[in-house]
């Protein structure tokens, strides 16, 4: 049996809430916050295991701290700031979660596209594997 993972802290903020902070900023930045992409959100920190320990309720309340920060003036920034911050080993893993979210409704956008440059740019994630991870992404989501 694995252990179950501690939440970790970068600071006053948790590697989970900055994950998920991630998750969010994608969804909202086309000022569209798909049903879509927040059950697929919802399933991410269910089922992923950095997100053990992680319960339904940490998930309402850093979503609901991402929406203030993001409607602030330098919010997105904000966001970004943190993704920068998480451990070396983590980068390829939040962009993986932010090109799932972008995917989960099938339609990425303009918005989208260039939040995930800017997060690529922030987290040092090479293009290829950038490349690789959105492929990946929108090969799960397909449907006949």
């Amino acid at each position: 049996m694995v252990p179950k993972q501690k939440v970790k802290k970068l600071g006053t903020i948790s590697v989970q809430d900055t994950l998920v902070y991630i998750m969010v900023s994608v969804s909202a930045v086309d000022r569209m916050m798909d049903e879509k992409e927040m059950l697929r959100i919802g399933n991410i920190v269910k089922t992923l295991p950095i997100f053990d320990n992680y319960n339904s309720d940490q998930l309402v309340n850093a979503a609901k701290s991402c929406r203030d920060i993001l409607q602030a003036d330098e919010g997105l920034d904000a966001v970004l700031g943190l993704a920068a911050d998480l451990p070396k080993s983590l980068h390829e893993t939040a962009y993986a979660l932010a090109a799932e979210i972008a995917a989960a409704d099938l339609s990425v956008t303009a918005e989208e596209v260039r939040l995930l440059q800017m997060l690529r740019n922030h987290l040092g994630v090479p293009k290829l594997t950038c490349a690789a991870l959105e492929v990946a992404a929108r090969a799960r989501h397909q449907t006949a």
